[in-house]
Parts: C-alpha cells; sequence; structure tokens
C-alpha cells in the first residue's frame, strides 16, 4: 500500500511539472505570435541579423560604445542580436554591466522594446571575463569520463556568463573529429560518438539548469558546427569534407540528437561543405533532417561571415545577395553577418520581391523570440552583481581543480617511476613548462588565447606550481626549447642542469591557437622539442613526458626513451597545480583518453576502426596478421592509476535475445593495490558479422567509480536494442541476427539476438 501511495505521489508531482512545462510553453508561444503580428518587415529582419560588438565602438575609446553607431544598428537596423567581446578584450564584471546597459538603454527606446541576445565563445568558463574560472578545454572533459563533474562545472560557467549579464554561449562543440591535424580537436569531445553525446548532454544539462535556462543562474547553449565540420579530408580548418550521409547519421548525428533531446535553445552551423555542397547551403541537412525530422525548434545560427562566404570562398552564389537567398530559404533563423548590414538590406529586398516568402521569415523570427522569452529577457538583461558572490570564488576554483585533475592522463610509468618523491632535486624545462598560454590555449580571454600571462598572473604555470611545492630553491629550470626555433645553446644548459637532478620533467606541446591559425602540415611534435627530447635521453636520467596539447603531436621519435608520459590537454587555469599534484601522488591520476593517439603519420586508425584497417602488409591471408598493423602510441581509453584494478565476474542476464529485449550486464571490479583510486569502466559492444562491415568495438557504456584498497564494487549497465543497430544503405537504423560480445576489460561474454 505504501508503494502505490508513493507511486501515486511521484505521477502527481510529475503529472504537474508537465503540466506547467506545457502552461509555460503555451504562454510563451502566444507571447511570441502576439508580438510577431506587430512587426513590420524591417523590425522581422532585424531580428535574424547579428552584429559584432566592436562595430559600435567609438574610434577614440576602443572599449566604449559610439553612441550615434549603437543607435544606428539597434533603431535603424533593428539588430536583434550582439556577439563577442569588447576590445582589449575580458572585460571586468563592471564594464561587462555597463556595456550591456547601454545596449538594454538603446532597445528600450525602439518602438517594440526587443532586448538583443547577446551570445558570447565562452566554451570553458566564462573565458572573456576577467577573473572567471576557467575549466579544462572540451577534449580534456571528455578524458574526465565524469558526466556529473562536467555537468558541475557547465552550471559554474552558466552562472559566471550570467554574472556578465550574457545569456548565451557558443558551447558545447559536437564536432566529431576524424583526423588528429584539425585544429578544433580540442575544442570536441574526442573520436568516439558515444561519449561525446553523453559529455553534450552534461553541458547542455549544465549551461541550461536542466531545461530551467530561465533562471538568472542560466544560459542557452549553442550546439556547434552543424555537421561534418571535423571531418575535412585535409586535416585543415574550414576545407571541403567526403562523407556519405549513411556515416553522417550513424555517428555525427547521434550526438546532436542527444543534445536536441536535452533540450539545447540553438545550433551554430559548419563553416565547411560536405560532399560539394556548403552546410550553409543546404536545405536537406538544415530543414529537412534538423528541423523536420529531428524536431528542432530552436534557433539556427550562422558562423561567422559563413553567409558571405558562400559567394566569396564556396563560389556558391554569384553575389552576396544570392547568398543570403540561398542560406535563409537553406533554414538559416540568423545571421551572423557580422561587421555590415547587408544581410539586413539584401533580406529586406529579397522578401519585398518575392524571392524569399513572409513565411520562412516569420518561423525565423518566432524561434528567435521563443528563445528570448525563455531567457526572461524581456523581465532581465543585465545582472545585479549583488546576485552572484560566488564569481571566481574558491569554490569554483576547487571544482576546475577537480575537473583538471580528473582529464589529466598517465598513458605511461615505466618502474613505477611516478609518483615523485618530494626530496629528489628536479630539473623542470621544456617550451610548455613556464606560461599559462599552454595550460588554457585558444578562447581563453581572446580568441587566439595569447594575453594568459595577462589574465591570469595570478595563476601556477607548471613551473610555479613546482616551485610552490618544494620551494624555489629545490627545483631547476630553464626553457630547454622554443617551439619552433631550435636553440642549441638552451638545449645544452637543459642538459648540463639535468646533471644536478635525480630526475626530469620535460613539458612539451603546442602554441595557443584556434581555428585557420592552428592549422599544421606535420603532426610531429616540432622539431626543436625533439631535438631537446633526444638530447637528454642521452642523460640516462628518468624522463617524465609532461604533454601540452590540444590534439596528439606524434611522439614516436623518442616516446621509447622516455620513464613516464603524462597528457594533460589543455587544463585550463587549475592545470598546473592538478599536474603536479599528480605527479607527487597526492592525488590519483584517473583520466583516460578519448582518442586513439598516433604513432605514425599515415597511420591514423580510431579504436573502433573496421578489421580491414588493420591488413599488415605482405602475408594479407594470414588472419593473425591483421592485428599486427594496429599499433598506436596509445589506444583510445588508455590511463593508468597509481593502484590497480582488477575485473571479474562478467555476467550477462540472457545469452539469446529477441528484437525487443534489453540486456543487463554486471561486473566486480576490485581496487587491488593499496591506494584509493577512480576507475572508468568501460563497456565495449562487438557485433561480430553484419551486412555492413562491423566496428572491431564501439563504446557502449561507462561509469566512473572509487574504490578503496580492497574494495569491490559491481558495476551493472543496460544495454538495449539501439546499442545493436547500425545504419543501412537505405539510411535506416536496423539490427541483424547474430552473435554479439560485450567485452569489459580483459572480461568478455557472447549473446546471440535470434
Amino acid at each position: 500500500m505504501k508503494n502505490s501511495v508513493l507511486l501515486l505521489s511521484l505521477f502527481l508531482i510529475c503529472g504537474a511539472g508537465w503540466s506547467q512545462q506545457s502552461k509555460n510553453k503555451a504562454a510563451i508561444d502566444a507571447k511570441v505570435s502576439e508580438l510577431l503580428s506587430k512587426m513590420t518587415l524591417e523590425e522581422k529582419v532585424g531580428q535574424m541579423t547579428q552584429i559584432t560588438v566592436t562595430i559600435f565602438e567609438d574610434t577614440k575609446k576602443p572599449g566604449y560604445f559610439d553612441a550615434a553607431k549603437l543607435k544606428q544598428g539597434i533603431q535603424d537596423y533593428h539588430i536583434g542580436s550582439i556577439l563577442n567581446v569588447p576590445n582589449p578584450g575580458a572585460p571586468t564584471l563592471k564594464r561587462w554591466q555597463e556595456t550591456m546597459t547601454a545596449i538594454t538603454n538603446e532597445a528600450n527606446k525602439t518602438r517594440l522594446k526587443i532586448p538583443v541576445l547577446y551570445g558570447i565563445d565562452a566554451i570553458h568558463g566564462a573565458s572573456y571575463t576577467a577573473g572567471a574560472t576557467l575549466f579544462p578545454q572540451q577534449i580534456g572533459l571528455a578524458a574526465t569520463f565524469n558526466t556529473a563533474l562536467v555537468k558541475r562545472g557547465a552550471e559554474i560557467s552558466a552562472y559566471e556568463t550570467r554574472a556578465s549579464s550574457i545569456p548565451w554561449v557558443f558551447s558545447p562543440d559536437l564536432d566529431f573529429p576524424r583526423n588528429p591535424a584539425w585544429s578544433r580537436m580540442w575544442e570536441s569531445f574526442g573520436e568516439d560518438a558515444y561519449l561525446s553525446s553523453k559529455m553534450a548532454v552534461a553541458l547542455v544539462d549544465g549551461f541550461e539548469g536542466n531545461d530551467n535556462v530561465g533562471s538568472k543562474y542560466s544560459v542557452a547553449s549553442c550546439m556547434k558546427h552543424y555537421i561534418g565540420y571535423g571531418s575535412t579530408t585535409t586535416g585543415k580548418d574550414r576545407t571541403p569534407s567526403i562523407i556519405p550521409e549513411r556515416i553522417l547519421r550513424q555517428y555525427d548525428l547521434t550526438i546532436y540528437q542527444a543534445a536536441i533531446k536535452a533540450g539545447a535553445k540553438s545550433v551554430m552551423v559548419s563553416s565547411g561543405e560536405i560532399n560539394g555542397t556548403p552546410v550553409h547551403a543546404s536545405k536537406h541537412l538544415i530543414t529537412d533532417i534538423l528541423k523536420n525530422e529531428l524536431g528542432f525548434q530552436g534557433v539556427v545560427v550562422t558562423d561567422w561571415k559563413d553567409i558571405i562566404y558562400l559567394n566569396t570562398r564556396h563560389k556558391v552564389a554569384e553575389t552576396k545577395r544570392d547568398a543570403v537567398r540561398i542560406a535563409v530559404m537553406a533554414g538559416i533563423d540568423m545571421s551572423m553577418v557580422p561587421e555590415e548590414f547587408s544581410f539586413y538590406t539584401d533580406l529586406v529586398d529579397l522578401v519585398k520581391k518575392g524571392e524569399v516568402p513572409i513565411s520562412r521569415i516569420d518561423d525565423a523570427v518566432t524561434r528567435i523570440l521563443r528563445m528570448k522569452y525563455e531567457l526572461n529577457l524581456f523581465q532581465n538583461t543585465v545582472a545585479d552583481l549583488k546576485d552572484y558572490p560566488k564569481f571566481g570564488s574558491a569554490e569554483h576554483i576547487q571544482e576546475t581543480y577537480n575537473t583538471a585533475a580528473e582529464s589529466i592522463t598517465l598513458l605511461k610509468n615505466k618502474d613505477a617511476v611516478l609518483p615523485l618523491n618530494k626530496t629528489e632535486k628536479i630539473l623542470v624545462t621544456g617550451a610548455t613548462a613556464n606560461s599559462m598560454k599552454y595550460l588554457n590555449g585558444g578562447w581563453s580571454y581572446n580568441w587566439q588565447g595569447e594575453n594568459s600571462d595577462t589574465y591570469a598572473a595570478d595563476k601556477s604555470t607548471i613551473l610555479e606550481a613546482f616551485q610552490n611545492k618544494l620551494g624555489k630553491e629545490n627545483v631547476l629550470y630553464t626553457a630547454g626549447a622554443d617551439l619552433e626555433k631550435e636553440d642549441d645553446a638552451e638545449i645544452q644548459k637543459a642538459v648540463d642542469l639535468a646533471k644536478n637532478a635525480s630526475k626530469i620533467v620535460l613539458c612539451l606541446g603546442e602554441k595557443n591557437y584556434t581555428e585557420t591559425p592552428g592549422d599544421i602540415s606535420d603532426i610531429y611534435i616540432s622539431k626543436s622539442q625533439i631535438k631537446l627530447a633526444l638530447a637528454l635521453s642521452k642523460l640516462n636520467k628518468p624522463i617524465i613526458l609532461v604533454l601540452n596539447e590540444g590534439r596528439p603531436r606524434l611522439i614516436s621519435d623518442f616516446e621509447d626513451k622516455m620513464s613516464a608520459v603524462v597528457q594533460c590537454y589543455l587544463p585550463g587555469n587549475e592545470g598546473g597545480r592538478a599536474l603536479i599534484d599528480i605527479l607527487y601522488g597526492d592525488v590519483n591520476p584517473s583520466g583516460r583518453l578519448p582518442y586513439n593517439y598516433p604513432r605514425y603519420p599515415n597511420s591514423l586508425e580510431k579504436y573502433n576502426r573496421k578489421y580491414t584497417e588493420s591488413i599488415s602488409e605482405g602475408e594479407q591471408n594470414n588472419d593473425a596478421t591483421y592485428e599486427k598493423s594496429y599499433l598506436p602510441q596509445f589506444e583510445f581509453g588508455t590511463g593508468l592509476s597509481y593502484t590497480t584494478f582488477s575485473y571479474s565476474n562478467l555476467k550477462i542476464d540472457k545469452t539469446e535475445i529477441s528484437n525487443t529485449d534489453e540486456i543487463n550486464v554486471s561486473v566486480d571490479v576490485i581496487n587491488s593495490g593499496k591506494r584509493a583510486g577512480k576507475e572508468s569502466v568501460l563497456l565495449y559492444l562487438s557485433d561480430n558479422f553484419a551486412s555492413i562491415t562491423p566496428e572491431f568495438k564501439s563504446l557502449k557504456r561507462f561509469e566512473k567509480i572509487s574504490l578503496e584498497p580492497n574494495e569491490t564494487k559491481t558495476v551493472k549497465f543496460t544495454l538495449n536494442q539501439k546499442d545493436l543497430q547500425f545504419v543501412n544503405e537505405d539510411l535506416k537504423w536496423i539490427s541483424e541476427k547474430g552473435t554479439f560480445t560485450v567485452q569489459i576489460a580483459n572480461q568478455k561474454t557472447d549473446f546471440l539476438l535470434k
């Protein structure tokens, strides 16, 4: 009876919640419809126009508005959205408040007083606000395999972005990179679609407050870059992709589906082209699939200048005016123009001449107004700073430290050289050892992130974190190498200093970058750094290689000479402190690689490769050679600990299933070492035979657990029918009869789909 009462109570509570949500949606829809009916064509098209904030600045006083320019944009062109950061970058909370107040005051002078929607690239915290809490970049978030931790970080990022009076963030990045040379790999969640999907949901839920986006502590998220952006054939940014729709649907699209289901309010379109069609020009991808098939009700916004680029770069539109027509008819709702008003003037003219129907305009503006109402912008656009006492607080800093600590990944630890002993004399060297730029990467305080050392001067570089823990007198340091330029004198200085140290911590990696400035033609780590590593290795002293990079740069020339390898990715402002705590054993590492780390530039297989990707040259008729050519430097999911975890007793509740059954899986995990630790339990599934060549294995579930020494936990997963399916040549999700293999660590078992 008690259970019945409890169930009834839960039903009534849930029912009340759903009812309230429906009422809220109906109320917003009514407001949108009423407002839309009052708008002129010019006011509607203005809502679809997004302009960068710097266009409105006073040329004599950068960072401050020219009142006439702002009035022209908001009152004459009726612009609905502004983006980006004022000069010179990263304003204080007070300056953001002043900026947003000026925009709001100008919007309130318009006929309908429609608020301006402000968007920002706050992709790892409120990264364009001085003093904000900066988290690891997305590739590091993926390495945590901890969705709860990632969600909490997004909540903090939302809180601090709203404290900046900004309600809209251009995050999460749901790109699915297929080439490690791509300059935006670190903005993604890596090479696995399932991991990316789970992380996408965590970020969307965190940003939007579990569908409470109107809260003053939540922001609207913007999925990007729809779709196929991370899969260029060249590995260079904004270059063409060739992707069959079957592949898009099986991998890329599933990530967006998960985020849409989580309630993501907007999506940014890819700057690239797929199979010869720019995505901004593709009605099939934007309207037919995204809006109609997936039922996406949010705002579709372009990336920077991408409608204009249909004319100037892609050459599918003979004029900028024609580019506007193509993109809007494809389904674009808002144009990040962003430095002129040509989109506005051209679109007004296109509608007046009947080349774009008013129904398409009304659909776009309805979506934009709906998001503004959902964000409560009509009631509140400027933050009251008293409501945000935790901005940049110790509590928030601790959370980013925790995230960095769980992201950093121990890839190699020969002869248990780690953790280090605090009594040892250490040489810290390498090009990335003493700058915050390399810990934060791009989109940090400004576009390329080159100002991190100024804005994060109170944070610890890797060197400073060593000095803080051991005392400056106990840490030897020299740069040893530049990221690009070879310096034999500096290398010799590092070699000479190393003779006085018992161990060497070698910090190598990449410069700060994003987008096209990060394009490379060689995925090996730079020659200057290789030369330093090889010179130090001749001393026959233990070397701990610390990688600080946004993508895997090849280290096969010297990795075998390293005693330990630690991947930091781009761990954010607390990354240096977290790294040193891991190196000395105050924190037990628990990160895992979210991608295959390649060994050679022409050996870029993913972990879920096809069987034929592993054929060894020569003995191709011998099945045993299929695995011989698959030899990444480190495989997806690699991540060591200072303790040991043992797996046993893998069980499934059914050995034969129908096409409607679920399968319950369990496995025992014991901490068989002497330290407490965290372990990511990864479940892989293999479809052993299929009409579309199956993957070697595919991640289907994961869970991160904590175990004390000698503690055992039973981890349980449930697989459903979707986990058994793939997209066939007819673009349908299907499963086929046959045997499947479940694998968790070294445990395997089979079941049969009848």
